[in-house]
This record gives C-alpha cells, sequence and structure tokens, in this order.
C-alpha cells in the first residue's frame, strides 16, 4: 500500500511540472491572441476614423454640391434674411418658395439612394412618404396659424399635381424615350390605389354635400364631427393599406416582368448608391428640418404675396405650394419613366396621392382636434368636385396597365385647365385664411 502511494505521489509530482508549462503555454497563446485582436481593432478603429473622414466630404460634395438645382440653396437664408430686414412678403414668399424647391429635391434623391438598400416596394413608398414631408410640414404650420383653407387647399393641390402634372409628364417623358414600344405597368396594383382615391373622394364628398344642402342636425358642428370620424376610418384604412402592401399581397406590387428583361437587368447592376443608407438616413433628417425651418416663413408670407402679387390665395395654395412640394415626386417619376420602371413611377405619382388623401389630410384633422383647430374635411364644393373628376380621369387612364406619350400629353393638358380655373376661382369661404 505503501509503495502504491508513493508511486501514486511520485506520478503526481511528476504531473505537475507538465501540467503547469501546458498552463503556461496557453496562457502565453491567450495573451498573444489578445495582443493580436487588439492589434486588429485598433487597426479597424483608424482605418474607420480615416474612413469617415474621407466619406463625410464626399457625402456632403454628392448631396450639397453635385446637382446642379443646388445653386437654387441660397435662396433659403436670403428668404430669412428678407424677413428680418425689408418684411416684404412677396419676395420673402418668392425666395422661400425658390429655395424649398432644391431641398424637395434632395429628399427624393436621399430616399431614391436608400430605395437601393430596401427594394421597389418599400422603395416607392419611402419615395412617396418623404416626398409628402414638405407638404405635410407646410399644412402643420399652416394649421397652427389657424390657416385652415390654406392646409385644405394645399393638399388637395398636392393631390392634383401628382395625379396629372406629376403623372402626366412621367408618361409623357417616358413615352417619347421609348416610343418604339409600349411601357407597362402593373395593372392591379394600380386599381388598388385608384379604390383607395375613390374612397378618399367618398370621404371628402360627405361633410361637403352636408354642409351646403344644410341637411345636418347640428348646422357647423355635425360635418366637423363626420370629418373627425371619417378621418379615424381612413387611417383605419391606410393602416390596412400598408399591410396589404408590405406583408399579406406583396406578390402582387412585383413589377411587371417583359421580354428583354435580362438586358434591364445588367443595366440595374451598373446603378449602385452613391451614399451608405446611414448617410441617406442623415441625410434625410437635416434637409427635413432645414425645410420646416424655411416653411414658416414661407407660411407667414402667403396672404403678403397674394396682396402684392394680386393673386388669389387659393392658386397659390392649390397650384404654386404644391408645385414645389411635388418637386422630389417630380424627379423621381420622370427619372424612373425614363427607365422604363413605371411601377416605381405609379408608386411614387399615385402612392403619393393615396397617401396624402388617404394619411396626410385625415391626419391634419386630429392633429387640428388636438390642437383646438377646427379642421374638417369640407374642402368646398368647386375642390370636392375637382378631386372627383381628377380621380376619375386617372383611373380610367390606368385601367389598361399601359402608358404612352398621348396618355401623358391628356393629363398634363388637364391640369392646365385645372390651374386657369383655380386662377379665377373666388374662395365661397367667409374666412380670410
Amino acid at each position: 500500500m505503501v509503495s502504491i502511494n508513493g508511486k501514486t505521489d511520485l506520478e503526481s509530482d511528476e504531473d505537475i511540472p507538465f501540467s503547469s508549462s501546458a498552463a503556461t503555454s496557453k496562457v502565453e497563446a491567450l495573451d498573444f491572441e489578445m495582443i493580436h485582436l487588439r492589434s486588429r481593432a485598433d487597426l479597424a478603429k483608424s482605418w474607420v476614423s480615416r474612413h469617415m473622414w474621407i466619406r463625410v466630404p464626399r457625402s456632403i460634395y454628392i448631396v450639397l454640391f453635385k446637382a446642379k438645382i443646388n445653386m437654387l440653396l441660397p435662396f433659403g437664408p436670403l428668404a430669412i434674411l428678407l424677413h428680418y430686414i425689408t418684411g416684404k412678403h412677396g419676395w420673402v414668399f418668392f425666395f422661400s418658395l425658390v429655395g424649398i424647391v432644391p431641398l424637395a429635391e434632395r429628399l427624393g434623391y436621399a430616399t431614391e439612394q436608400l430605395a437601393f438598400y430596401t427594394g421597389p416596394t418599400v422603395g416607392g413608398l419611402l419615395n412617396a412618404t418623404f416626398g409628402n414631408a414638405t407638404e405635410m410640414i407646410i399644412s402643420i404650420y399652416a394649421l397652427k396659424n389657424g390657416m385652415i383653407r390654406v392646409v385644405q387647399q394645399s393638399l388637395l393641390g398636392s393631390i392634383l399635381s401628382n395625379m396629372l402634372l406629376v403623372l402626366g409628364c412621367a408618361f409623357f417623358t417616358g413615352g417619347i424615350i421609348h416610343y418604339q414600344k409600349i411601357q407597362v405597368f402593373n395593372k392591379s396594383a394600380a386599381l388598388v390605389n385608384s379604390g383607395l382615391l375613390l374612397m378618399a373622394v367618398m370621404g371628402l364628398m360627405f361633410p361637403a354635400v352636408l354642409h351646403f344642402t344644410r341637411s345636418e342636425i347640428h348646422f357647423g358642428k355635425s360635418e366637423l364631427s363626420l370629418s373627425r370620424f371619417s378621418s379615424c376610418v381612413m387611417l383605419v384604412a391606410y393602416a390596412s393599406y400598408l399591410f396589404f402592401q408590405l406583408r399579406s399581397h406583396r406578390n402582387l406590387y412585383n413589377p411587371i416582368e417583359e421580354e428583354g428583361v435580362r438586358g434591364e437587368d445588367e443595366s440595374d447592376e451598373e446603378e449602385a448608391p452613391e451614399i451608405t443608407h446611414w448617410e441617406a438616413i442623415g441625410w434625410l433628417a437635416v434637409l427635413t428640418v432645414w425645410v420646416s425651418v424655411l416653411s414658416g416663413y414661407l407660411v407667414d408670407a402667403i396672404q403678403g404675396a397674394s396682396d402684392s402679387f394680386n393673386m388669389p390665395v387659393a392658386f397659390i395654395s392649390v397650384i404654386l405650394l404644391p408645385i414645389v412640394g411635388n418637386a422630389a415626386e417630380h424627379a423621381s417619376a420622370i427619372m424612373f419613366a425614363m427607365k422604363d420602371k413605371l411601377d416605381i413611377t405609379l408608386g411614387v405619382a399615385i402612392g403619393s396621392s393615396t397617401q396624402i388623401s388617404m394619411f396626410v389630410i385625415p391626419f391634419c384633422v386630429v392633429v387640428g382636434w388636438i390642437m383646438g383647430q377646427p379642421m374638417d374635411l369640407n374642402f368646398q364644393l368647386f375642390e370636392t368636385a375637382t378631386l372627383f373628376i381628377t380621380v376619375l380621369v386617372v383611373a380610367f387612364m390606368l385601367q389598361e396597365g399601359t402608358s404612352n406619350y398621348f396618355k401623358g400629353l391628356m393629363l398634363i393638358l388637364c391640369y392646365l385647365i385645372v390651374a386657369a380655373s383655380f386662377f379665377v376661382h373666388v374662395d365661397p369661404s367667409d374666412d380670410g385664411n
């Protein structure tokens, strides 16, 4: 027993130096790996810092200096200076209007860059959303100042501009460039949007009819209550539409495949984003803030501009403001139509109109409710009838699922008729706004 124990002790004593040397080697290996990892981390940090110093100036150059339209950016600060120095509302309005144009276009550019990372369906939704950021900001500022008619008319004008002018220019330019073939798009998705637009017309029509037929239970109050209820219903409908578009029926919004898709795919592969998705998100935030600042001066100068230029407020609100606010959609829709990507064009133009009618307008009614402003869906009879006819015309244009330059020309001419009508239109509302 003693010998066995002694042998065991001897074996254990012999094992000690071996195990300690193994542990030492493991510790040394671990230290070496830690040093190696630290050196790699330091290299990565230095590379990231150097990369950031390169990316930031490059991103600023691409977004703020590369496009020629950015030559109009100084008009924004000039408008603010004129507001405090001269107080001439006509010039402040003009300079603010011109200054917002490149901002709206750059918003569209940043959204387009972000769309490279999200796909066409979400990209079209992003284009419509951030393209409408200008209108929403202007509307909230006007609503805060109690300019309810300006809010109603500018949002209505944005719908008319998107459906007639933006879509018309896109169809026209796409048809001219691709004159040898008929451009096609997803008819099913277009019909869904047309149905939503007709639902929006219904929501706007009943308060107006109640008001002008004087068939309300409580005159002036029932239409406001109906508008708030209808707005909540429309918001639910738009949320359901987003679920339908992005989740349950995504295949319905797939682009139409044609012959020669291979060639188109090759051209798509050549396209690449110029900025990263984080840079795009950052620029969207910066540009939105600057648009909101400039929109405040623009809204304050509307009435003064109307007096200075001898121009109806309705024409300014329905025609001029939406043309500027829709600069992003205008540029994006035409660009995608020229590339024969009409599904994205419709997602921008018709999708934007759907978003304004089913989300932005009801949202403004709810915001006005919170602010204590009597914002309702009674857009007056003339404006509601104009929207109804416009939706019908565009729905007929989209029912075949094809596009050509003549359809675009007809939509543009329809918009000219609408613009001329609002130039001679006198707002029947007694509200001075």
